[in-house]
């Protein structure tokens, strides 16, 4: 199996890329890791919400492929412990999926035709945080769950 995150939008601050890159870096001793990045919309102040929205939605259904297994990090999405979610991606691994593929979506959320490509969506938080903090915290989340699923002292209960 190999896991994608896909966001919209490049991170600009230079010393999150940096941790994300070594998060990403480390995951790749457990699992094909990447990330795909969608450009931003440009001169977005005429669009509508909605517009905004469809517009990323039709970026982002390019870069899904019809066996992917399409999980969103929505704030409206399921919560899980860090053991819970290391749980969630064996069982993933196990069931013959070829691409887990994570998605980031806009400042204003996802499409409604993005939602239905969707097998389930996941929370890192109750909180609201900037696209490029999620990147990291989902790196690092993915790294804790790979260390936790091959018994290593990373994760601490």
């Amino acid at each position: 199996m190999k896991i994608t995150l896909l966001v919209v939008g490049k991170t600009t601050d230079p010393c999150v890329q940096r941790l994300v890159d070594e998060y990403a870096s480390r995951l790749s001793h457990y699992i094909g890791f990447d990330i795909e990045v969608i450009p931003e919309l440009r001169a977005t102040k005429a669009l509508t919400t909605e517009q905004q929205k469809a517009q990323e939605a039709a970026l982002i259904r390019r870069q899904v492929q019809a066996a992917d297994h399409v999980v969103l990090l929505d704030e409206h999405g399921k919560e899980y412990r860090s053991l819970e979610f290391a749980s969630m991606l064996q069982k993933r691994m196990s069931s013959g999926i070829k691409r887990l593929l994570f998605i980031v979506g806009g400042p204003y959320g996802f499409d409604d035709s993005v939602r239905s490509l969707a097998k389930e969506s996941i929370s890192l938080s109750k909180m609201t945080f900037s696209h490029q903090l999620i990147r990291l915290l989902f790196v690092e989340q993915l790294y804790r769950a790979f260390t936790i699923i091959n018994h290593e002292p990373y994760h601490h209960e």
